[in-house]
């Protein structure tokens, strides 16, 4: 006969098996719904799409077609704050860049691939027009031309340089006066007037700033030029 030590050791023994299996298959049953519920949750995601709404280019509220060029551009804050031109998420000039100043600052940009040819400020107040007609003369066809007025950008401008910024697409420069805030992209060889233009007068009757007009700010897409 079994002792009654013997059995009681026995059924222990088969209780402490049977609870190793049951703990075990309630952990692979967890671990199952936990990995179910990530399936379930990542499906749901892709379905769903993105919770957060996207960041485009540049910051724009919505993504640019094919085959164009996302750009926003704002004018000068009177004489304090420079302006600030961005295209295809890049950079091209502000005040950080510190490649910015007092009157007309402009982006030469290769209006096929987007790249930036060159950048460059002219002083319209104290400074000299003839470096500024100089460069809108040498600028080649197809080039994209993006310009932002700071603190005064009309004084120093003649008939000469007004006219070459006119060829340009630009409808406003022929009215363009002394502290009048200004954005502008044009091109070299444009047909017709350029849809990408700004511009508030400086009156004291409107300015949000003493002496000076509010800022402007201007977004959207520029065709991309094809061969």
């Amino acid at each position: 006969m079994v002792r009654t030590g013997g059995i009681f050791k026995l059924a222990a023994l088969i209780f402490a098996f049977l609870l190793v299996v049951f703990l075990a298959f309630q952990l692979l049953e967890i671990n199952m719904d936990f990995v179910l519920g990530n399936i379930i949750v990542k499906s749901k995601q892709a379905n769903d799409g993105p919770t957060r709404p996207g960041r485009y280019k540049c910051g724009l509220s919505k993504p640019c077609p094919p085959g164009h060029f996302a750009f926003k551009m704002t004018s000068g804050a009177a004489s304090v704050v420079g302006p600030r031109i961005c295209l295809e998420d890049k950079s091209l000039m502000s005040g950080v860049k510190n490649n910015v100043g007092r009157g007309i600052n402009i982006a030469l940009v290769n209006g096929r691939t987007g790249e930036l040819i060159k950048t460059d400020h002219f002083d319209m107040w104290a400074g000299d027009v003839a470096p500024l007609i100089k460069l809108l003369k040498e600028i080649e066809e197809g080039t994209v031309v993006m310009i932002a007025s700071f603190d005064d950008p009309s004084t120093k401008l003649n008939d000469e340089a007004r006219k070459l910024i006119a060829d340009l697409g630009s409808s406003v420069i022929t009215n363009l006066g002394f502290r009048d805030n200004w954005i502008f992209v044009g091109g070299k060889g444009i047909k017709t007037k350029s849809p990408f233009e700004q511009h508030i007068k400086n009156s004291a009757d409107t300015n949000k700033f003493e002496g000076w007009p509010e800022v402007l700010e201007m977004e959207g897409c520029i065709p991309q030029r094809q061969e």
